[in-house]
């Protein structure tokens, strides 16, 4: 069982320290120079523990490696890694992890819901889990819908953003993570 108040508290220092990231004119911040004076900190949903799950991933036996698109016109391969599956309300929801590599410890899930181009951003949201801070001891991953992100083509069109895929939008509301910048 999750220590409630523990995880709130993590959770807000860690969008604080985004926050002081991205508004620090760091050469990796995607905030432009000129947003800098007016930027104070992201729009986030409130923290709520009804969309943080620990969850089995179920992986593929056949893993396909998949071309998508990203936000420059360019073509990316992903592989098709497992699913997570959950409820959001009385909803059963199925979302595919993805990896680069599939050395990597890492599972990319990006994701678009009925948020999406209204409270968040159009193009959809993503979320990263790494094995040493994800997976838990009883081999569940921690699957936290409040720590969902933008990508940085949110805040700056000079990136480029690999789109959602069409088997991750989901047909429900994800009230967690970040909102339109």
């Amino acid at each position: 069982m999750v220590d409630i108040e523990k995880w709130k508290a993590e959770s807000e220092n860690e969008r604080k320290e985004k926050d002081m990231f991205l508004g620090s004119g760091h050469p990796q911040s995607p905030i432009q120079l000129g947003d800098l004076q007016k930027f104070n900190g992201l729009n986030y949903y409130p923290l709520d523990p009804a969309y943080r799950f620990e969850l089995e991933l179920h992986e593929h036996t056949e893993k396909e490696t998949l071309k998508v698109m990203d936000s420059k016109n360019m073509e990316r391969k992903f592989i098709r890694w497992g699913e997570f599956r959950f409820k959001i309300g009385d909803k059963n929801c199925t979302l595919q992890a993805y990896k680069s590599d599939p050395m990597e410890d890492r599972l990319f899930v990006p994701f678009r819901d009925t948020t999406s181009s209204k409270d968040t951003y159009s193009a959809g949201r993503y979320m990263d889990l790494d094995r040493n801070i994800h997976l838990t001891s009883e081999g569940k991953w921690i699957f936290d819908f409040n720590a969902a992100y933008n990508p940085w083509c949110a805040y700056n069109e000079a990136y480029a953003c690999p789109f959602v895929l069409p088997e991750n939008w989901l047909d429900v509301s994800i009230l967690a993570g970040e909102k339109n910048y």
